[in-house]
């Protein structure tokens, strides 16, 4: 046998091992006492967790904590109902990246589609629904919550549906196409006693949650105005975004929404008054029922004004900037999927400093699941209750009649709400 065969990879590592014993031992070749701190390179099981130490040096930022899913038997079981062009390319794949949430059905009107997905990420066929079997559905015990990702006017009949049948909804904003609507949607859910909650993702978004710790820890004074841009080209005439009846309205209510929603997660107040203006092309029949261009301006009891733009007639840009006299916070793509940098300008001695906090990427749609499956299994409130959606709602019918009649219109609280956050419940679990 030749030399170097003698010596394999185990062996080694094994000598190795030996050798480390005998040096801290100090005598014969044993295996190193079990010890109180944890294993620097093989961790230590504490809890749910396997747990390292931090191995970084103390010029580098400590890594974060490994992973710890939930077994797949404890995960709250989702049936995605509707499968467009969000559900699969967005968020039935995030459903590998999530921890607490797991795919268990799905519901469309293309019973060839369904068949397809539910074959590519091995649900049996009976996991397959169409949208009048929702009795059905209420019989899977496999089956705990239904994301709704439908368009915009059915949903109030989706989340009607699906708390009669004995499942929490997690619905895609926005919520409804009439306040009214959304206010019979809470309703149901209340009535039937399972959770509702609107699919306000960047609210979960990591970068957007520091930018609001920021703001609001004030150090770069009070907040005096917000800039917020929302923009896309939009095509194909005959998709359902741009028909009145099944989207609502336009760019306002498709990705204004994120301007709207996003001002108001980051100061935490409702807007007092709002003033709009409305654009669209006259030559263009894509926008014969709904708007291409919304820009609109709130006005905060704080005295922030925040100016507003979302286009379906501009090249892509996501942006979200606030103003103070110190300094300013910029949010780039940040309405987007991912992408997004967070960059901070201030006074430094006699120049302009200008920097970016760097955080590790997390998928949105993962992170919103999971907040929504842990409201679930802790019987939580979750952060974007449906009383979040029906504020945006009656402010996109005050953006809407501002618009309309060319005045400034007053906004308030929802009845019998007072102080910050007063839609919202308690903050998400920071993602590990």
């Amino acid at each position: 046998m030749a030399e170097h065969d003698r010596f394999s990879r185990r062996s080694l590592l094994a000598a190795g091992s030996a050798l480390a014993g005998a040096a801290l031992g100090g005598g014969t070749a044993t295996a190193a006492p079990a010890g109180p701190s944890v294993p620097a390179d093989t961790g230590a099981v504490q809890g749910n967790r396997v747990l390292f130490p931090n191995w970084r040096g103390a010029g580098d930022p400590a890594p974060a904590p490994s992973p710890a899913p939930q077994p797949p038997g404890q995960r709250v079981g989702y049936c995605i109902v509707g499968l467009g062009r969000l559900s699969l390319d967005e968020i039935i794949p995030a459903f590998g990246e999530a921890k607490r949430s797991r795919l268990a059905a799905v519901m469309s009107g293309s019973p060839d589609k369904a068949k397809l997905l539910a074959k590519q990420y091995g649900l049996p066929e009976s996991a397959v629904y169409g949208y009048d079997e929702w009795d059905r559905l209420r019989q899977n015990p496999e089956v705990q919550a239904v994301y709704v990702v439908t368009p915009n006017a059915v949903h109030r009949e989706n989340v009607q549906a699906a708390a009669g049948a004995g499942k929490h909804v997690l619905c895609e904003k926005p919520m409804a196409v009439a306040s009214a609507e959304c206010r019979e949607m809470i309703d149901a859910c209340a009535r039937a006693g399972v959770k509702l909650m609107i699919a306000y993702r960047c609210q979960y978004e990591p970068y957007n949650r520091a930018l609001v710790k920021a703001v609001r820890g004030g150090s770069l004074g009070k907040p005096r105005l917000i800039q917020a841009f929302n923009g896309q080209t939009t095509g194909l005439p005959e998709q359902w975004r741009l028909k009145k009846a099944l989207a609502g309205g336009g760019s306002l209510p498709d990705i204004g929404l994120y301007c709207l929603n996003g001002t108001r997660a980051l100061l935490g107040e409702e807007p007092d008054q709002v003033q709009a203006q409305i654009h669209s092309p006259e030559d263009d029949p894509k926008f014969r029922e709904v708007e291409e261009t919304v820009v609109f301006t709130m006005r905060f009891p704080s005295g922030v004004i925040a100016q507003c733009t979302a286009s379906y007639g501009v090249h892509e840009s996501r942006s979200l900037a606030v103003h103070t006299s110190a300094g300013a916070f910029d949010l780039q793509n940040a309405f987007a999927y991912r992408g997004q940098r967070l960059f901070v300008g201030r006074a430094e001695g006699k120049s302009e400093a200008r920097d970016e906090k760097i955080l590790a990427p997390k998928n949105q749609f993962a992170l919103e699941m999971d907040h929504f499956s842990r409201c679930i299994q802790e019987n939580l409130r979750p952060r974007t209750p449906g009383e979040e959606g029906l504020q945006d709602q009656i402010l996109m019918e005050a953006i809407y009649e501002a618009a309309r009649s060319g005045a400034p219109v007053k906004t308030g609280p929802l009845p019998g709400t007072a102080g910050l956050d007063a839609t919202r419940g308690p903050e998400p679990e920071d993602p590990a």
